[in-house]
This record gives C-alpha cells, structure tokens and sequence, in this order.
C-alpha cells in the first residue's frame, strides 16, 4: 500500500494542465470494440483505471499501439470472444467499474457480451439495473449467474430499435445503452438520457464513425441503426473533476495558480458554483486564473440572507465528484455552507478525518453535512490518514497541502487511479510532497 507524506503550509505557485478525462477515456476506449478499423485516441490519461481497462482491451483480442504520450492506435478487427467467459477476464473485470460498458459495442456488433459485476469506488449502491433494462427493451435475452456473480446479455438475431424511458440517468447506463444502439435495426429513442459533455464527446465521436444519433446534448436521443462502423480520430476533453480540484487547490492553500487549456465551454456550472464559495476565477483565454487568496474567501448565501447550498444533480446540475472538494473548501471560507450528497449514500464518511485535523463539520446523515469555515483564523492540523476513494482521497491530500506539520496519506492507489502523476505535477508548482512505496 503507498503513502504520501505531505509538508503542508507551503504556497504554490506556476501553470499546471489538466490531463485527459478519465470518465470520457472509460466511454471512448469501449467504443472501440464497436468498428473493425483503426480507432486513434488522443489525450488518454495514464492513470490506473484507464490502464486497466487498456490492458482488458488487449486481452480481448484488441490490437493496440502507443504512438506517442496519451495517444493510442486502436484495432479491434479479431477479438477473443471467448476471453469474456475466462477466469482471468472475471478477475479483470470485476475490479473495473467502467468495464461494463464493454457489452453495449459487444452485443450490438457480435449479438452478445458477458461482464463480472464490476467493483470500483466503495461511494455507495451504484446498480446496474439501467444498462441491462436498456439492453433488454432492445431484444436481447438477460442471464446472471448468481454463483459466480456474472452477467450476460445475448441477442443471436440482432437487436431491434424501440422507445425507451431510463429510471435514472445514469452516464455509463446511458453510454451503454447508445453504444448497442447504433447497431439496432429502425430507430431507437432514448428519453431522461444522461447528457454530460462526456457522453456527448461519445456520441460525436460515434456519429464521425458513421453512426446516426441526434439530440446529442439534450436528455432525448434518437438513434437510426446502421449496420457497421469505421474508424475515426478522437481526442478526450481535459478532466473537469481535476480542473475542479485544482481551483479548490489554491484556494485552500491561498496560491496563485494557472489552470491550461481547460475547455471552459464544457465546465458547466463548476466555475458559478466556486464562485459561490468567494473564489476569484477569471477567464484568460482558454485558461483559468486564479490569484492568491491572502484575504481569504466568503461563501455567499442566498438573497433572504439564508445558508447556502450545495448540491449535486445530474448534468447540467453540479457534478457529484466535486462536492468533496468543495467541502473541503469550505472549512477554510468565511460563513457556513450545507453540502448535499444527493446521488450516493456514502461519499461524505472522510469528514471524520477534516474534524481529527480541526475543521468544524457537522455529519447530519449519510448525505448532508454543515461545515462552519475558520476563515484562515485557525489551520487545520496534520494528521495520518487512509483514503477511501478516488474524489476523498484528493480532498484529503489539498487539507494536508493546505494543513500545518506532516500527513501521511495512506492507501494513494486510489488517488492513482483517477489522478496521473499527481505529485510530480504537485512538486512542479511548489508542493513538498513525496511518494514513498
């Protein structure tokens, strides 16, 4: 298990860039499975899940072919279909959430895909429900096989086009769902679809393969089918969960920090809700700015003078990865702000380790916690600490940056698995940490 050690108290300074996105990697890199041709991704960060699912991808039969940092050669011309029933892919998979979005490309181009139940952030019930319901309405037959927890989904014949209402808007349900789709004889229609920019990125790159999806950006889709696909050229949109993570970055460690080429088209409501929090951002270009905060930062509330709130929603609402970050934030603002963890049940259980560093946090339930902001009057305190997940584990690591002595982070696998090279990039811009194995 790795460990960070962190010297906190330390301003930051300099430009760092955000790498490609790793929940729009985990959609495009599946749709590879979908055209027989060469598929060329570019800007593909290399951080642990995205690797894995690399390595899944080759395993199956996928001719791959690094051409240069972050940019891939994809060929999926003779796969290993009998991979997907081996004791090794059932390993494989079962480590990788965003494995399941495999059997979408498999079932609409071969008639049927196998997957383990997936692992992946322990952050609550994330049920799969959606991709097979969405699988099912298109004619495929479902199997599970309890015992050895496996799920299957068959459709010999092809997979016909129809209306479909999703009972939740699930990203990866959704991306799922599309990339079966394109293949389905007629028109399918897809409402309450998820439409975050990475799904759309999915859809555009599928549409330069031949596909026909329209509505993209918009909770309806309607897909006509078609019978094959061809290559394409796709690059990946920066991360905007790491870009948020950098502006709640130097706000806490009160830095004057350059964010590159962040795609501010595609930030949705991060920069509005930061801005909420009293976080100077300004537009340069393509860039974020964000100067030193030497006076600190106030939380707005609402015109009746009343506490605000922050909460998650699907898209365009804000994004449920960064409300760690913000509560983090948030314990160093001046005023008080209610953090509400609508969509998963468990991601608010690191608050525990901020109180043991001295923020003043109140966990009311497993979704809402009030955080009371020290206004810089008082620095949080090192600590030794584990983390959770991948977005905890971030939020941890900016209290520690931002905290007076040594922490130690342990178990930075799962910051790996969503960040790349976090501490080179951190030293780059003035940090003191180390990575100790």
């Amino acid at each position: 298990m790795g460990t960070f050690q962190i010297e906190g108290g330390h301003k930051l300074k300099g430009e760092i860039r955000p790498q490609g996105a790793k929940n729009e990697a985990l959609q495009i890199l599946c749709a590879v499975l979908a055209t027989p041709e060469e598929v060329i991704i570019e800007n593909i960060p290399d951080i642990r899940d995205v690797n894995k699912l690399i390595e899944i991808l080759g395993n199956l039969g996928v001719k791959i072919q690094k051409l240069g940092k972050g940019k891939y050669s994809f060929v999926a011309d003779d796969l290993k279909l009998e991979y997907l029933e081996s004791k090794l892919f059932k390993k494989e998979g079962s480590s990788l959430r965003g494995s399941i979005m495999i059997v979408g490309p498999l079932l609409g181009r071969f008639g049927k895909g196998y997957i383990p139940r997936p692992g992946g952030d322990k952050i609550g019930r994330r049920r799969l429900d959606t991709h097979f319901e969405g699988f099912i309405n298109l004619g495929a037959t479902f199997r599970y096989n309890r015992e050895e927890r496996f799920y299957g989904v068959e459709a010999p014949d092809g997979l016909t086009g129809t209306n479909m209402l999703l009972d939740q808007a699930s990203v990866t349900g959704t991306a799922n769902i599309i990339l079966a789709a394109v293949f389905a004889k007629g028109t399918t229609t897809i409402y309450n679809a998820a439409c975050e920019p990475y799904l759309q990125q999915l859809c555009k790159m599928l549409n330069s393969m031949g596909a026909r999806i329209k509505g993209v950006g918009s909770n309806l889709l309607t897909i006509e089918g078609v019978e094959s696909l061809h290559g394409c050229h796709h690059r990946i949109l920066p991360d905007m969960i790491e870009i948020g993570s950098w502006i709640g970055l130097a706000a806490m460690t009160q830095s004057e920090i350059t964010i590159k080429d962040v795609s501010w088209k595609d930030l949705g409501l991060i920069p509005d809700t930061f801005r909420k929090l009293g976080i100077t951002l300004e537009k340069k270009g393509d860039d974020i700015y964000i100067p030193a905060h030497d006076d600190g930062y106030e939380i707005q509330g609402y015109i009746d003078g009343s506490t605000l709130t922050v909460a998650d929603a699907p898209w365009p609402g804000f994004t449920p990865d960064l409300l760690s970050i913000v509560l983090v934030v948030c314990t160093q603002a001046k005023g008080n702000v209610l953090i509400h963890q609508k969509m998963f049940e468990s991601r608010l259980f690191f608050v525990d380790k901020l109180i043991d560093m001295g923020a003043r946090i109140i966990l009311c339930d497993p979704h809402r916690a009030t955080v009371m902001g020290h206004d810089f009057k008082s620095q949080l305190k090192a600590t030794t600490m584990v983390s959770p997940d991948i977005r905890a584990g971030i939020s941890l690591l900016i209290a520690a940056l931002s905290a007076k002595g040594t922490s130690i982070i342990h178990n930075i696998e799962q910051i790996d698995r969503g960040y790349e090279n976090i501490d080179e990039r951190l030293r780059a811009i003035g940090a003191k940490i180390t990575r100790i194995d």
